[in-house]
């Protein structure tokens, strides 16, 4: 399933800008589960969440890879492949 993936080849992980989802903290709302942009740290919720930030930083910044934010867990996802890895 990691195949043919050039996307995490050399990315540094991302500790996330803020404890939250960067968008639903400002406008007030909830989330199911967080995603790191490993471009730029950006913290968006998933697409189980409502809003599905993550995917919408994606559509609008083209960065690729996200990993996921929750305890526990390392994997990453590459939207323009839609492969799983582990980035660690």
């Amino acid at each position: 399933m990691n195949q043919g993936c050039e996307h995490f080849d050399g990315l540094v992980l991302q500790p996330g800008n803020t404890a939250g989802c960067e968008e639903c903290l400002k406008i007030g709302d909830s989330w199911v589960h967080l995603r790191v942009c490993l471009t730029c740290g950006h913290v968006g919720c998933c697409d189980s969440s409502k809003n599905k930030h993550a995917t919408r930083h994606y559509k609008e910044t083209g960065h690729p890879v996200i990993r996921s934010k929750e305890p526990g867990e390392t994997w990453g996802w590459c939207y323009i492949d839609r492969v799983v890895k582990d980035p660690v």
